[in-house]
């Protein structure tokens, strides 16, 4: 028979919920006070007889005061308590920690799958592993669901937010996740879980995990210094995800809590100020058991839920592994419902969801965070030598219990091979110090030079990070020559282009370990992580000016990063670059033994000639501007035509919007002037470099796609 929770704490908050005192369980028990009191201070425990007397008082069943893996029912029932308005009249029209991040479940799942790295239990040396499961209810599946989470109590306010949803942004967004649950009978819940996790530990008020994720806001409790989150904002993507503004939580425990450690539940709601019943309400709501301590016993705390109820909320865990399990009620995918369908072209379908508009949109949920995951969290999925995964990852689509999509675990071979290659080469010690073969990896330090806290001039030490550079597999790891950055957790935090290459290059992808990344023994790798730790913006993007950065070092301290990305792609140039080979004796001999019969020169036209744009290579830099690299080429003539390069963002319909050049250069067989290139007479091929200036920008850049034209320019009459 299991056995939770001590009996003298698991009795104290039985009668708190019951509404009795000790004296009044004494007089039912026909005991002495100081019986009852022995007992809860675990100085004695009652006889098995006085057990059935004990359930009886409390309204439960004997097994239930035996195991004590669960709370009574009795007295104060699950409830949702919504935090009322504020005296002074001050309205919150939503959480602006949901406006740092979009609605998007590629944002979700870099956050979530960072916050669960983060949380790792490392004495085991074993990875975390998180799961993905996306769950469309309809029929009764939903109306169940519906019930469980005691929906008639909250229709209410989402009525009184829905009446003022043209007001402001949050209300839209409800009003519109309401009308299509119920006009399409239909909804989707999200759910993440974790394993070998901390899971959600300490109090329901004072300093912890706990109170961190589900009463608070901007703060961050992580654990280690290679810890990516800083700013206690990864967890509001969980509720912006979230059309209906609503999370339900259940966590099993590493340090017991109350003497339980299973089904801690709990469940917040983020909604704008409203007003319902003539009673005005702040905007969150807790989905709990009333706290006996609080007044008037309003506050909704956790509870610790049993079994049937887990599985009625979908929050059933599979194991009793530490970890926590996030269930996103109402998810929706705003970025996703941009991408062209003919991008999941390869995803199989099932007979049943051909042409399925619903099912579809759960299949492209799932293509996007699959394409996510390996994108940003290769590395922590890649072990070799003696260094193991830090990271196992999982996403499945499922209606109504039955399997849409089947589970998929994210292999960052197969979505990041090149890249994956050299790390499992660094892990066994494999690396060269130059690429003479295919397949080869090379790796090389790199300085990052630390400055002195406060503001003192001079160098604190000299990290030593880790450059690794092997030949790219075609299209496999996206695009080419692109260099990962990224520290201690292994989550990829910058992806650039490496700038001038010469033209004769290779394709390559490259890897900078840097911090812990580098290895826990390399100098100052402590030092190095917080350090790029501060220098990270809340989307953990890049490394760069911050205000954390400017308050701890100086305001000039991001040009030690930049000093950094300097020499690794320098460092880049060198290693791919080709050796020059001198002619020697052998080669002399055979060219004079060759007989090479030349073609006639073909007549040169004349006339006028117009270059051609055949070839593009562009990336998004730090600042969301478009980076491009152009290729040209100029058939043969006697003149060449000035030509304008003109960049433009794609559209279903309507004109294509202009974008500004805030740089444009000529590389190789041009120069550019005032906008447009001009050929070096006799030319055939010609490249240019272009950055696009972002102020000229109608939308966020990640959300469009870019078109780059050549057109005649001034100076011909072509």
């Amino acid at each position: 028979m299991e056995t939770g929770e001590e009996f003298g704490p698991w009795l104290a908050r039985q009668l708190k919920l019951a509404g009795k005192t000790q004296a009044e369980l004494a007089d039912e028990l026909e005991l002495t006070r100081a019986a009852v009191s022995a007992w809860i201070t675990g100085r004695s425990t009652p006889r098995p007889t006085v057990m059935a007397d004990i359930a009886r008082a409390l309204g439960t069943d004997v097994g239930t005061v035996h195991t004590r893996t669960t709370d009574t029912q009795a007295g104060l029932p699950v409830t949702w308590y919504h935090r009322p308005g504020y005296l002074d009249g001050g309205r919150d029209l939503g959480n602006a920690a949901a406006f740092a991040f979009d609605a998007d479940v590629q944002v979700l799942a870099r956050e979530t799958c960072q916050n669960s790295l983060d949380e790792r239990l490392r004495g085991n040396g074993r990875p975390v592993k998180v799961r993905y499961t996306l769950h469309e209810l309809t029929g009764e599946a939903l109306d169940a669901f519906r019930e469980a989470i005691l929906w008639n109590d909250l229709f209410p306010h989402y009525s009184a937010v829905s009446e003022t949803a043209g007001n402001q942004k949050v209300g839209r967004v409800v009003d519109a996740g309401v009308r299509d649950m119920y006009e399409k009978g239909r909804l989707v819940l999200l759910r993440v879980d974790d394993y070998n996790a901390s899971g959600l530990i300490g109090d329901d008020y004072s300093d912890g995990k706990f109170a961190a994720v589900v009463r608070r806001q901007l703060e961050s409790l992580k654990s280690g210094p290679g810890a990516g989150g800083s700013y206690g904002l990864g967890k509001a993507t969980l509720w912006a995800t979230s059309a209906l503004g609503l999370v339900l939580i259940n966590s099993t425990l590493s340090v017991p809590h109350e003497g339980r450690t299973e089904r801690r539940a709990i469940g917040r709601l983020e909604l704008p100020w409203r007003e319902v019943d003539g009673e005005s309400y702040a905007g969150p709501a807790w989905f709990g058991r009333p706290d006996p301590d609080s007044p008037g016993a309003m506050v909704a705390r956790s509870w610790w839920a049993d079994e049937e109820t887990m599985e009625s909320l979908y929050l059933t865990r599979e194991t009793d592994e530490p970890g926590t399990s996030f269930l996103i009620v109402g998810a929706h995918d705003v970025a996703g419902q941009a991408v062209n369908s003919s991008d999941l072209d390869d995803v199989p379908l099932g007979p049943e969801e051909e042409g399925d508009e619903d099912t579809r949109d759960i299949t492209r949920m799932h293509a996007r965070l699959v394409e996510a995951l390996g994108r940003d969290f290769w590395a922590a999925m890649t072990g070799g030598g003696s260094r193991l995964p830090l990271l196992e990852v999982s996403v499945r689509a499922l209606r109504n219990g039955k399997e849409v999509v089947a589970e998929q675990q994210v292999d960052p071979s197969v979505e990041q091979p090149s890249r994956t290659r050299a790390l499992r080469a660094y892990y066994e010690g494999t690396t060269v110090s130059r690429l003479t073969e295919a397949g080869q990896v090379a790796a090389s330090s790199v300085p990052l030079k630390l400055p002195l806290s406060g503001g003192a001039h001079g160098t604190f030490g000299t990290h030593q990070a880790v450059l690794l550079v092997t030949d790219a597999e075609g299209d496999r790891d996206g695009a080419k020559n692109r260099m990962h950055s990224l520290r201690g957790n292994r989550m990829t935090v910058k992806r650039t282009v490496v700038p001038r290459l010469p033209n004769s290059t290779n394709p390559f992808q490259a890897v900078l370990l840097v911090g812990e990344a580098a290895g826990e023994t390399a100098p100052f790798a402590n030092e190095a992580e917080e350090f790029l730790r501060a220098a990270e913006p809340p989307e953990h993007d890049r490394w760069g000016q911050t205000e954390e950065l400017t308050l701890r070092w100086s305001p000039s301290a991001y040009r030690r990063i930049n000093a950094l990305t300097t020499e690794a792609n320098n460092a880049v140039r060198e290693l791919v670059a080709r050796p020059k080979h001198s002619g020697g004796e052998g080669g002399e001999a055979l060219r004079k033994a060759l007989t090479v019969r030349t073609r006639p020169k073909a007549k040169t036209p004349t006339g006028p000639v117009v270059p051609v744009l055949d070839g593009l290579d562009a990336t998004v830099g730090d600042g969301g501007e478009w980076q491009i690299t152009g290729e040209v080429s100029i058939p043969r003539g006697d003149e060449i035509v000035p030509m304008v390069p003109v960049a433009q963002f794609d559209v279903r319909s309507g004109g294509r919007p202009r974008l500004d050049w805030a740089e444009l250069v000529g590389v190789e067989g041009c120069e550019a002037e005032n906008g447009t290139l001009r050929f070096t007479p006799g030319a055939r091929r010609a490249k240019f470099r272009g950055t696009t200036d972002v102020t000229s920008h109608p939308v966020r850049t990640t959300l469009t796609r870019l078109v780059v034209e050549l057109r005649v320019g001034k100076g011909s009459d072509a």
